[in-house]
């Protein structure tokens, strides 16, 4: 039973990611922060659908040591503080967000007020 609701979940999001990204694409002025949630960790890249080149990242993984003893909302939250910091130093101001077929809600949404309080307009 709980891998037939695992499969809906996952085709959910597929139908989902589909129908975002016939809206959303990246240009070099204002590339694409796509983010990616899995139950343990989050990231998110910015990436410029023209050349198909990823211009930062940042994830849980990469910032674990400064990550220590944060809840998980509260990680993403640094992490989009840390992507938009990536993205003023490359001189990316504005983004389009791309929640990648997830909700807007929780970590995403955290993910995208960091990244907005930190100065990336989007």
């Amino acid at each position: 039973m709980e891998l037939r609701m695992a499969g809906r979940r996952v085709e959910s999001r597929a139908r989902r990611k589909v129908r975002i990204h016939k809206k959303v694409q990246g240009t070099s002025e204002r590339p694409r922060l796509v983010v990616y949630r899995s139950h343990r960790h989050i990231s998110a890249q910015v990436v410029d659908d023209g050349t198909g080149r990823t211009v930062c990242a940042a994830s849980t993984e990469a910032l674990r040591a400064d990550l220590v003893g944060l809840k998980k909302r509260d990680q993403a939250k640094k992490v989009g503080e840390v992507v938009a910091a990536r993205c003023r130093e490359k001189g990316i101001e504005a983004v389009v967000f791309d929640r990648n077929g997830f909700l807007y809600h929780g970590r995403v949404k955290a993910l995208a007020d960091g990244a907005r309080e930190a100065g990336l307009k989007f």
